[in-house]
Formats: C-alpha cells, sequence, structure tokens
C-alpha cells in the first residue's frame, strides 16, 4: 500500500519542479502524463473492455461454423420476436409461430401480429392485416414462412403476407367449403382441412412434397402438421399418413405404431402419442429430439418447432426437449398450472391458469442475422477474437525481428551494419498489401485452416518489422556512445549482453509505442486480407471477411446491420489504439511533458 501511495498518491504539498523531478520515477512520470491525456485514456478504457468482450465472450456464446438456418436469413436487429401484445394477455384464443414473427387471437376474435414482421422490404405481415369486416371473427390462425392465414366462424379462409407463389390466393373449391375445421401455413404453401376429413393446398407444390389424392391416404383426415417441406396427417382412426409421394425418413411411418392419439413435426421428423401416453419419434430428428422425456400424467397437447418439442401433461406441467442452440428448451420456473401451449419454429408461449403468458426461446438477434441466418452478434465476438489474435502474434514476431535487427546493425555498425540495412530496404520496397497477398495464397492453398491462419500471422510478422528496425536501429546508435557501454566494454562483458541486455531496454519505451502503433495495422491488414479473400476463410469469422460478403448494393441498402457493425467494431478499436499509441508517444517523450 505504502508503495502504491508514493506512486499514485496525492502529495500532501505542492513540490517545486527540481523537488518533484528528484522524486518520480521514470515509470511514474510516464503513467502521470499518460492519465492526463484524456483522449488517450479514454481510448484505452473503451479498447481493454472491447478487449475483455471479445477474449471472454465467446467462452458464454460459442458459434457452430456449420450453422445455416433458413428461416432466419437477414433478420434485422431486435428483440422482439416473444413481445405478445397487451391486448392478447389474459384473452387468448390461440397463437401460431411462423418463421420470425408469431400471430394470435383472442377470444373476441381479433388477430394480433408481433415479431420481425417485415419479410421483404417491401411486404409486412403486422402492415397488412385485413379490416375487421373483411376477417371477420377469427376462429383460428396460422403462421408459415412468409404468410399468414386465418380462418373465421363462417368458415372463410383469409392470407395475407407474401404471394409470390401462390400461397396466398385461396382456391375457389376451399372458398365453397364452410365446414373447415384447420388451416397450417408452411414454406410457401397453406394447408386447409375440412370436417369430412379431406385435405386441400395451394402454393409452392414443386418445392413441397405432397401428393393430396384418396389413394395417397387423403381421406378420413382428423389432423394435419406441416413439416419442413411435407405433411403428416393423423386419421380419425388414429393412424399416421404420410401426405407426399417421395421417400424420406419421415415418409416410413413405423408399422407397429397401434392407436395414435396426436403428432407433432419438427422440421425433419416426426412425434407420435400413443394411447398408453407414450411417444414414438422417427425421421431426421437430432440426438436431442430422440431424447423422449419421462411425461407425468397424460399429454394432452403437444407440437413441434424448428428442431425442438413442447408437451403439456395434464398436470400442468410443461416438458420441452430437442435442439437448444436458441434456448427454446429452457422452460421457466414460472411455467406452471399451464392449461395451453402455443408456438412453433424458436418461440414457445404457455397460458397459466391465472391467464398469464409465459413466453421462452429465440427473443430475437441483437445485431440481426446474416444471409445464412447466423447471429451477426455471435460472429462480431468471435470474429474478433480471431482479428485481434492475428495482430498480436503478428506485432510480437515483427517486435522480435526488428529488435534483433535493428539492435545488431546500430550497435556492431560496419559490414554487418550494411548488410542488415540492405536487407531491411529490400523488404520495405516490397509492395506490402500485394506481397502478403500471394504469399498466403499461394503457400497456403493446400493448408488446412488452422496452419493457414497460423502463416497468416508469421507472414505479417515477417513483413512489417522494417520500420521497427530501423527505429531501434537509430536509437542503439545514440546509446552506444554513453559512458555505460563503454564501461561494459572494459569490463568483458559480452557484446550480445550489452546490446540485449543493457541498451534495448534504455529504448524500451520506443518499442512499446511502435508496437502499439503496429498492433492497429495488423489488425487492419488481417482484415483487408480477409475481406479480399485472401485472409481467414468463411465460415470462420473475422471482422474482415465478415465484410466480405455485404459488398453487394442489395445488402448495403437493405441488410445494413451486415455490415455497419462489423466496420463500426473495426474501426473503434484501430481509432482506440492509435489513440494509446499516440498519448504513450507524448507521455515518454520528455519535451511534451508541459507543466
Amino acid at each position: 500500500m505504502s508503495m502504491l501511495k508514493r506512486l499514485f498518491g496525492k502529495r500532501d504539498a505542492e513540490l517545486d519542479i527540481m523537488q518533484e523531478e528528484a522524486l518520480q520515477s521514470p515509470l511514474r512520470t510516464v503513467i502521470k502524463n499518460f492519465l492526463e491525456n484524456r483522449l488517450a485514456t479514454g481510448g484505452l478504457i473503451v479498447f481493454l473492455l472491447i478487449f475483455l468482450t471479445v477474449l471472454i465472450g465467446p467462452l458464454f456464446n460459442p458459434i457452430d461454423l456449420s450453422e445455416k438456418e433458413e428461416t432466419q436469413i437477414n433478420v434485422a436487429p431486435g428483440m422482439k420476436m416473444l413481445q405478445v401484445p397487451d391486448g392478447l394477455k389474459g384473452n387468448v384464443k390461440q397463437i401460431s409461430t411462423g418463421s420470425t414473427f408469431s400471430v394470435g387471437v383472442d377470444n373476441d376474435g381479433k388477430v394480433y401480429v408481433w415479431g420481425h414482421t417485415k419479410i421483404t422490404s417491401k411486404i409486412d405481415v403486422a402492415k397488412l392485416i385485413p379490416s375487421k369486416e373483411e376477417l371477420g371473427k377469427v376462429v383460428a390462425v396460422s403462421a408459415g414462412f412468409d404468410h399468414i392465414m386465418a380462418l373465421n366462424e363462417d368458415g372463410k379462409v383469409i392470407c395475407w403476407g407474401s404471394d409470390r407463389m401462390g400461397q396466398g390466393k385461396v382456391p375457389m373449391e376451399v372458398s365453397k367449403k364452410k365446414d373447415i375445421v384447420q388451416i397450417a401455413a408452411g414454406y410457401q404453401i397453406s394447408y386447409a382441412l375440412t370436417g369430412s376429413g379431406e385435405v386441400f393446398c395451394w402454393g409452392n407444390e414443386n418445392l413441397n412434397d405432397v401428393r393430396l389424392t384418396k389413394r395417397n391416404g387423403n381421406s378420413n383426415i382428423a389432423k394435419i402438421s406441416v413439416a419442413n417441406t411435407t405433411l403428416m396427417a393423423l386419421t380419425k382412426d388414429g393412424e399416421v399418413r404420410h401426405l407426399g409421394s417421395q421417400k424420406s425418413e419421415i415418409a416410413n411411418v413405423p408399422e407397429d405404431l397401434g392407436t395414435v392419439k396426436d403428432i407433432a413435426t419438427t422440421a425433419d421428423a416426426c412425434v407420435a402419442v400413443l394411447e398408453d401416453n407414450s411417444m414414438r419419434i422417427w425421421g431426421k430428428a437430432n440426438k436431442s429430439e430422440r431424447d423422449l422425456p419421462e411425461v407425468e400424467g397424460n399429454i394432452v397437447s403437444i407440437f413441434g418447432g424448428r428442431y425442438h418439442l413442447t408437451a403439456l401433461s395434464d398436470s400442468g406441467k410443461v416438458y420441452s426437449w430437442g435442439s437448444n442452440a436458441k434456448h427454446q428448451t429452457e422452460v421457466p420456473s414460472k411455467a406452471s398450472g399451464v392449461t395451453a401451449i402455443y408456438g412453433g419454429g424458436y418461440q414457445n408461449y404457455a397460458v397459466k391458469d391465472s391467464g398469464e403468458i409465459v413466453t421462452w426461446g429465440l427473443k430475437g438477434y441483437l445485431l440481426g442475422s446474416d444471409e445464412l441466418g447466423r447471429d451477426v452478434f455471435s460472429r462480431i465476438l468471435n470474429g474478433g477474437r480471431m482479428t485481434m489474435t492475428i495482430g498480436a502474434i503478428a506485432v510480437i514476431i515483427s517486435t522480435i525481428i526488428g529488435i534483433i535487427i535493428g539492435g545488431v546493425s546500430g550497435f556492431f555498425g560496419g559490414w554487418v551494419d550494411i548488410v542488415l540495412q540492405r536487407l531491411t530496404e529490400i523488404v520495405s520496397s516490397l509492395p506490402f498489401l500485394p506481397m502478403a497477398m500471394i504469399l498466403t495464397s499461394i503457400i497456403g492453398n493446400n493448408l488446412p485452416e488452422d496452419a493457414k491462419i497460423a502463416l497468416i500471422m508469421i507472414v505479417l510478422g515477417v513483413l512489417s518489422w522494417p520500420s521497427l528496425a530501423r527505429l531501434v536501429r537509430a536509437q542503439v546508435l545514440a546509446e552506444r556512445e554513453k559512458e555505460f557501454v563503454t564501461a561494459a566494454n572494459a569490463m568483458g562483458v559480452k557484446r550480445s549482453s550489452i546490446v540485449f541486455k543493457h541498451i534495448i531496454p534504455n529504448v524500451i519505451s520506443v518499442i512499446i509505442v511502435s508496437a502499439t502503433l503496429d498492433f492497429a495495422s495488423c489488425m487492419l491488414t488481417e482484415s483487408t486480407l480477409s475481406f479480399l479473400g485472401f485472409g481467414v476463410k468463411l465460415p470462420r469469422p473475422t471482422w474482415g471477411n465478415m465484410l466480405n460478403g455485404c459488398v453487394s448494393s442489395v445488402v448495403i441498402q437493405n441488410y445494413w446491420w451486415r455490415w455497419v457493425f462489423p466496420a463500426i467494431m473495426l474501426s473503434i478499436c484501430v481509432i482506440c489504439i492509435n489513440m494509446v499509441g499516440d498519448g504513450l508517444r507524448d507521455a515518454i517523450d520528455p519535451k511534451s511533458n508541459e507543466r
């Protein structure tokens, strides 16, 4: 404590200039001068915050390099996917979840839409809700990938949203039906089930595997459930059918199911609830989906999301299992006494007996999503760590080379100095960026990704040392003429020890300033290489290659978050590092110490 007090504590009385110079150590003088520079101090604080965030953040928010989610492409920043409108709270009749938005209807027949509702630059499903006169009193709703369906008490089906593939144009034969009991919206396709057990569909039938003929099982249907691009059905006799023609794992319904009470589908799997309350799953289910829970009591309701399932027992307990990549299976502790469950995609809604709505799952994306449906915030965190790691290691390599060549050249002089300086001039005369591109392209083509990243660090370090070597040489030339060097020579100290143990420590402050500024340059260079396609390759993120996918005018105009946030982070880091470097240079230079 006494040492810290002497170093940083306030003096009881003002000292004159001579006394202050006599008492202050060089380190204390540098720290004092640096802290008095508010710009440099602010830059250091901001940089440390960013550095610690990108260093620690990926531990809690890792990324899956194979991630690709077509339903979450180019979602704008926001955390409103689970923000249920106030008018629906305590008065829920049904809720359905689509790709990035949800639709609900209350007991009075009023429709609500929330979440990321702007599915294209021109289509916002929340603003396209038909008038009350056109809708009538709605009794059921269904949300698809880019459109919404509603069924009113008169049996009329209304659709709105994208109609690019005809999924919003209700066929005449469906309009004439007055006994529609279920509607279901899928991927650019719409379905309607009649009370007589017949299913109708319209929309993109080329993309979706659906064959609705009696020969194919389209009769006596009690319930339909939409998978990724196909349709599963449960008959009134408890039989599960695949209403398609293509062979697939989900189409291969087990023959020993027996009588089925209910079904639910995820993207490529189907779950059947049997009479004995047990469950069977088949299709392309992941391991977590196949890990069926032991349910206490009887299952009264079940639905499937994109890669998870949620079930409700007659005791009011909710079970959710499957992929938890977006927290969609983390059932809150307050989800007890539940009377109904709804959802889909990555969202879950549970209605308690008190009328309260409990939600869990994907709330949205803080900084939006990219062209593959990946979270931009997660990629900025992980990409920042990669960018800073490459920049830091490249600076370490270049600093070591610069100190060795500059120190030896300045101290020994003669032919050694001539040779090393000509080498320095050769390296510095090479066009830096083109040379780095050529080396990483030629040498790194046949290397694995980790080896190529190591190569980028080495290339940046090997090409960026000449300026530091010249600076160190100039400082060593001045230091070698001083008395302590003469004394060391007279005592027989090894010349290498004189250079690296006695002279270099006296010029370390200049080296620190140079290395700090070079750190920013190496980060920019790495980002430039990655942006141009010669650095770290996708899907492994860096701030540079994140900008590589944003070069089209469409992205720049419509999906601004994909390039604005990585560019801001890179700019802030580089500016802060440069401010710290300039502040250190001013603090170390005695001439800048204004009194």
